[in-house]
């Protein structure tokens, strides 16, 4: 792992500068609409929160939630990337970087969603405080596993806010998780580039490592209470589902670092033979999925109509 570390270490120094030239500088008040904020009950007797004042539908509260406690968990992710990237070089540039970018998509959701009474602020911070207390363990071994999991993860995580901002109803909460979104693809880009360059390197590591990932991929919120059931009502809402991990999380990661196409051997070659065996099983359940969805859909805008 040291001698793959610094290997990297060049293409890490390259992406960074070019994560830094490209990255844009903004600022979460300028997302947050202020103007509609007013006290809570409680310390500063204001008004008490209630559902009526929410402008979200359910799942885009549940959507939003569950995304600004992935984002939450933020202090033990640092860990886990500082432990296994290092805080020195571009390496620790990059993980201090990444993680002051990271502070600003948390701070910002979580002030829109306040000041907007979107959520109950009470259930919030107990879900919060629940979330952190939990803190978050890297599943995998070695840096190039690491590697191939943030480069997925990053690039579900983009999609994820992408849709929920798009069904949310709310234009300032598009324009707010469009802004998070982009920063997370900037950070897809920076991995991505990373994972390619350690295919140039190691492709048989890397091909084993990408296949054990895609297999056993999971949400880094994925410890938050009922996970399964939010995630379930995510998906038939079309915000994130099997669909979409492969077709728009899956897929274009292994193209872009052209994964099915190195020349591999031993145990390389047999785990590209597991990736691809995955992807059709992957693909085959997601369109299951959506059949199953749209017929839900369709009986019940007939009972609707009826």
């Amino acid at each position: 792992m040291l001698v793959l570390l610094r290997e990297l270490e060049p293409v890490v120094e390259e992406n960074l500068n070019r994560h830094l030239a490209t990255a844009k500088e903004w600022f979460p008040h300028e997302y947050v609409p202020w103007s509609e904020g007013r006290d809570f009950d409680g310390v500063l007797g204001g008004e008490p929160w209630d559902p009526g004042q929410s402008r979200l539908s359910e799942v885009a509260r549940t959507s939003l939630v569950v995304n600004l406690l992935t984002e939450d968990n933020l202090p033990s992710y640092h860990h886990e990337i500082a432990t296994i990237f290092g805080r020195d070089g571009a390496w620790g540039t990059w993980v201090h970087r990444w993680t002051a970018e990271e502070g600003r998509h948390g701070i910002a959701i979580r002030d829109y969603l306040l000041a907007t009474r979107a959520v109950d602020p009470v259930a919030l911070e107990r879900a919060r405080m629940q979330h952190m207390e939990g803190g978050f363990s890297n599943s995998y071994d070695g840096l190039i596993e690491s590697v191939a999991y943030v480069s997925f993860q990053e690039l579900a995580t983009r999609v994820s806010h992408r849709n929920t901002g798009a069904i949310s109803g709310d234009p300032v909460c598009e324009q707010l998780l469009a802004r998070v979104a982009a920063d997370e693809n900037l950070h897809m880009i920076f991995y991505r580039n990373l994972l390619n360059a350690a295919f140039d390197l190691a492709p048989n590591t890397a091909m084993q490592a990408v296949a054990k990932v895609a297999a056993s991929f999971q949400m880094p919120g994925h410890t938050i209470e009922n996970f399964g059931r939010k995630s379930v009502q995510i998906a038939k809402a079309g915000i994130y589902d099997l669909r979409l991990h492969h077709d728009d999380v899956l897929v274009p990661v292994l193209r872009q670092v052209k994964a099915l196409d190195r020349e591999l051997s031993g145990d390389g070659a047999a785990a590209r033979d597991e990736l691809v065996a995955f992807m059709t099983d992957l693909d085959a359940q997601a369109s299951r999925f959506v059949e199953r969805r749209e017929a839900a859909r369709a009986k019940q805008m007939a009972r609707a109509g009826a």
